[in-house]
């Protein structure tokens, strides 16, 4: 078998999370600021066995696409390009960001750590990854 990646798209910053290559174990792999992150990609596509890349989609909660839905689509458009030899599916990520916050004040971390962007879009991507391996679809 071989790894799932899922992202946490962001105009800024993208949080990334991994499986094991059993696709048993969600892990957060990083947080990668988003104009690096097509050639964060290709490498690592070419160091690690990935099968899949999983990639948020924001909804509102009426279902409709979110704003941010329109630079997701740029990108998608982008590592379609890049990286046509593994397929993409998209995650309903809706509340991951409470979720992520949630998980760090569960986990103890203090106040100023739990304000650490980075790490709640790291977390955010390990919930989507999380969701897809109780629920592939």
């Amino acid at each position: 078998m071989a790894r799932i990646l899922a992202l946490d798209y962001g105009t800024k910053q993208t949080g990334v999370a991994v499986t094991d290559e059993l696709q048993i174990i969600a892990s957060g792999l990083t947080t990668v600021p988003t104009k690096e992150l097509m050639p964060f990609l290709k490498t690592y596509v070419s160091e690690e066995n990935v099968e899949l890349l999983l990639v948020g989609e924001p909804k509102q909660m009426n279902y409709e696409a979110s704003e941010s839905e329109v630079s997701i689509s740029k990108f998608l458009n982008a590592l379609k390009k890049e990286i046509p030899h593994i397929p993409v599916k998209r995650v309903d990520e809706r509340f991951t960001s409470k979720m992520a916050f949630q998980t760090m004040i569960d986990s103890g971390l203090k106040k100023k750590q739990r304000q650490d962007k980075t790490l709640i879009d790291e977390i955010s991507a390990t919930i989507i990854l999380q969701s897809y391996l109780y629920n592939p679809s």
